[in-house]
């Protein structure tokens, strides 16, 4: 076939999940869902057809939302014979993030999950870095690696130090001054990024509209850890995205830190969800943040995964 046979176009529906699906990717098992509670439309899906499917491309949104909010779908056929499949892969995205989103919006960012050693297998490097590649050609930039963290049951939540109290957020106000408070000295990229375009205010108001708030979740799970005499320490804020219990947000407040709150502001977000019997708790963290990511590995985290976040300029 020439480069002339190439469809490029959303999916028709339902019906066509199989072909979309004839290229692998451990989200597969969820569009079926995702479509049947409005977080994908089939006019969100691309494919490129030449014979077989060389690409396809694919944006999450909120059940409802007008507006994708990550491109978390980009696959190249990894054992194509054809030397152009990354080209087809351009035209592919290019083509659909011009129908797709409104003219001249910038385009939401892109996750890619990939496993935790995928740096040391020449075949799981080529396959992330030809991805990346990809999306350098419309303009995308790196943006950060996280670390894809998972608590199961087994070990079980340790006991609570008794060094601090733990109590729900009085109101959403209180939370978001909490957050703005743990936005000085952040090691979170987003959140660093956020600081260079808005003030710590607006952007811990932005986090919490943007998302936590969203959560489907009780808002009882969210913890305000104090020291004895009231003093707020920090926070976790367990809570449930849809797939997974996660740990949506965790900080210790600047004048705290220092003093292995972290610990116990984990232990006990943790012990929250364990109370709910769910089979096991997610979080992730920016592969740089080091502090956070021993925290969770001493709170026995195993990293079973990471994934990397572009964004276009």
């Amino acid at each position: 076939m020439t480069r002339n046979d190439l469809a490029i176009r959303p999916i028709d529906g339902r019906e066509e999940l199989d072909l979309f699906c004839r290229l692998p990717y451990l989200l597969n098992d969820e569009l079926a869902d995702d479509l049947a509670t409005g977080r994908r439309r089939p006019e969100r899906m691309w494919v490129a057809l030449r014979g077989d499917l060389p690409a396809r491309a694919a944006w999450w949104s909120r059940a409802g939302s007008e507006t994708p909010l990550i491109l978390d779908v980009l696959d190249i056929d990894d054992a194509a014979a054809d030397p152009d499949t990354r080209d087809v892969a351009v035209r592919l995205l290019d083509t659909a993030t011009a129908a797709t989103l409104a003219g001249g919006s910038r385009p939401p960012g892109y996750s890619r999950f990939v496993p935790p050693d995928w740096r040391e297998h020449s075949a799981t490097r080529r396959a992330v870095e030809d991805r990346m590649t990809v999306l350098e050609r419309t303009g995308a930039r790196f943006f950060v690696e996280r670390l894809r963290l998972e608590w199961r049951p087994d070990p079980p939540v340790p006991e609570p130090t008794g060094r601090l109290a733990f109590r729900p957020a009085a109101d959403a106000g209180e939370l978001v001054a909490l957050m703005t408070s743990a936005m000085d000295g952040t090691l979170d990229a987003h959140g660093r990024d956020d600081l260079t375009r808005m003030s710590a205010r607006e952007a811990a108001a932005k986090h919490y509209e943007g998302e936590l708030a969203r959560y489907p979740s009780p808002r009882d799970w969210w913890r305000i850890a104090t020291l004895p005499g009231g003093e707020p320490v920090g926070f976790v804020l367990p809570a449930h995205n849809g797939y997974h219990a996660i740990i949506a947000y965790i900080a210790v407040l600047p004048a705290h830190r220092g003093n292995g709150y972290i610990d116990d502001l984990l232990a006990e977000g943790t012990r929250a969800l364990a109370g709910q019997d769910v089979p096991r708790v997610r979080a992730s963290t920016d592969l740089g943040n080091v502090p956070m990511a021993n925290a969770f590995r001493r709170a026995g985290y195993v990293n079973f995964g990471r994934e990397i976040n572009m964004t276009w300029s």
